[in-house]
């Protein structure tokens, strides 16, 4: 069989697709295999002792031992957590510095704030799931007559918006929100600054229910002071034993709660992603930690870069849309 020659040109272009192809497949699987070689640092956008600066610090500890390279807590809190995000939008893309996001920072405040200093939907990279947080309805009001969710909405409706609901954070204030619409109970929201403050109104009689984490509630629920009347993740938790859902009482796929994660500057490398993200979701395995994180009152759950960037698409759409409906602001 006779071949046509090649002209000098062909030869050329052929060996320089040969050597792009054999320095491009080495350097790629070295990424790999020498990510991590230096400290990892992770910017959480709230002060040092909040839930998110804990949680990230229990899960941090338990990853280190399996990277082999320290994990590095850098707080740098402000403007509900957008400084901090901001910082890490704008930080190399090479696995080196990753972004401790929330509900707030990664779906809601692009809808509260006028300007964010960042596009959470375009200039971060889901890495892992670590946990959600679920709010809970709760209240101490003997004259209140509501053992659970339905209760609560017969008697919302019978005497609407004379029942005030004690609303300490945004998310708080979102989920309030959701479930006046499709429960269809007009009942009238309080906003307080801090959880200590309606925690001692509700305890003290001054307003009648409270919606807050179980982290703040879970104390006065175990002394008794606090009934609680449903919580907001779609089914049941461990924490809580035997409280309801509040869809499981009536109010069919209500599905408001927080929840922490872990992202990458936008062009991280996905095979610097991925392995960091198995790192986490073989954390989130031992029982030990699994059980520090429910104490805080974090329902750990894993899900790896595809599945958290289609959870925050679809978190974004739901949280905004309750934001504008409800012509929720900052204060």
């Amino acid at each position: 069989m006779t071949h046509p020659r090649l002209s000098r040109r062909n030869l050329l272009q052929a060996a320089g697709a040969i050597a792009a192809t054999s320095i491009a497949l080495p350097r790629a699987a070295f990424a790999q295999a020498s990510w991590p070689d230096r400290p990892i640092r992770v910017i959480v956008p709230y002060a040092a002792g909040q839930g998110a600066d804990v949680l990230m610090r229990l899960v941090g500890q338990e990853v280190a031992k399996t990277l082999n390279q320290p994990i590095v807590i850098e707080n740098r809190a402000g403007a509900g957590g957008n400084i901090g995000a901001a910082a890490v939008a704008k930080s190399p893309a090479n696995g080196t510095t990753f972004l401790f996001g929330t509900n707030a920072t990664n779906a809601a405040n692009e809808f509260l704030y006028p300007s964010l200093g960042f596009n959470p939907a375009a200039d971060f990279d889901g890495v892992a799931m670590v946990g959600l947080l679920p709010m809970v309805f709760c209240t101490t009001a003997a004259d209140l007559s509501a053992n659970g969710i339905a209760e609560l909405i017969a008697r919302a409706k019978a005497k609407p918006n004379t029942l005030n609901v004690g609303l300490p954070s945004t998310t708080a204030s979102v989920v309030f929100a959701q479930f006046v619409k499709v429960a269809q109970a007009p009942l009238f929201g309080v906003k307080y600054k801090a959880s200590a403050q309606s925690m001692t109104d509700v305890l003290g009689g001054q307003i009648p229910l409270v919606i807050d984490t179980v982290t703040a509630a879970r104390p006065h629920i175990a002394s008794g002071k606090l009934k609680v009347l449903g919580i907001t993740s779609l089914k049941a938790s461990e924490m809580l034993p035997g409280v309801k859902s509040v869809a499981e009482q009536g109010v069919p796929g209500f599905d408001v709660v927080a929840w922490d994660a872990l992202f990458a500057p936008r062009g991280t490398p996905p095979e610097i992603t991925q392995k960091f993200a198995q790192h986490v979701q073989q954390a989130l395995q031992q029982p030990e930690l699994r059980r520090k994180l429910l104490e805080t009152g974090v329902e750990p759950l894993y899900l790896g870069p595809a599945q958290l960037d289609a959870f925050v698409k679809d978190e974004r759409q739901k949280w905004g849309a309750t934001i504008k409906a409800a012509e929720i602001r900052i204060d």
